[in-house]
């Protein structure tokens, strides 16, 4: 592995380490893994994808979600309308709509079409409700979050030339001034 790739997987993992840890999620919940392997690189969003970006960085943030009994959910770019990659069983425990297609590099983008190989049992569907997500170079994950979702403020600000935003939701706030909510 070359020192940018190295770097790469190392920006990722302490991104998604400090996710985990604030956002405090339970196992069997939801990441959302938005990515541009293009904008890793510094070129436009869509322009230039890499298969290899796209294994480091899938790789990196599937194993440490696994570690914790996550579900991780990639986007796929504009071109699939940003439908996900999921595992069957998240398809299953969240009773998400599976849809077909199957993501290519320039079609879903890298780091869906690769998630494609190294899920156990990839299935995309259209719309998830994710309770965090990390979004590296500006893909718009927003969607696939549930309200309400709360910004992270991460140490690690970039992945190669990409800005990283990340995000954990909590459960509305409801009621008025009477109203009472715990921690």
């Amino acid at each position: 592995m070359n020192d940018f790739l190295r770097t790469v997987e190392n920006d990722v993992a302490a991104a998604v380490l400090e996710l985990l840890a604030t956002a405090e999620l339970c196992r069997g919940q939801l990441l959302v893994l938005g990515c541009s392997t293009s904008e890793v690189k510094g070129e436009n969003i869509g322009s230039a994808g890499s298969d290899e970006i796209a294994e480091v960085i899938v790789s990196t943030v599937k194993t440490l979600c696994e570690a914790q009994g996550i579900f991780l959910a990639v986007q796929c770019c504009e071109h699939l309308n940003r439908a996900l990659v999921v595992e069957q069983q998240a398809l299953a425990l969240y009773n998400l709509e599976q849809v077909t297609v199957i993501p290519v590099a320039h079609a879903g983008g890298a780091c869906a079409a690769y998630a494609m190989k190294a899920f156990a049992a990839p299935m995309v569907v259209e719309f998830v409700q994710a309770h965090a997500g990390l979004d590296i170079g500006n893909t718009l994950i927003g969607m696939h979050l549930k309200h309400v979702a709360v910004p992270v403020r991460l140490a690690q600000k970039q992945v190669g030339k990409a800005w990283i935003t990340a995000a954990l939701t909590r459960p509305k706030l409801i009621g008025g001034q009477r109203a009472v909510y715990n921690k």
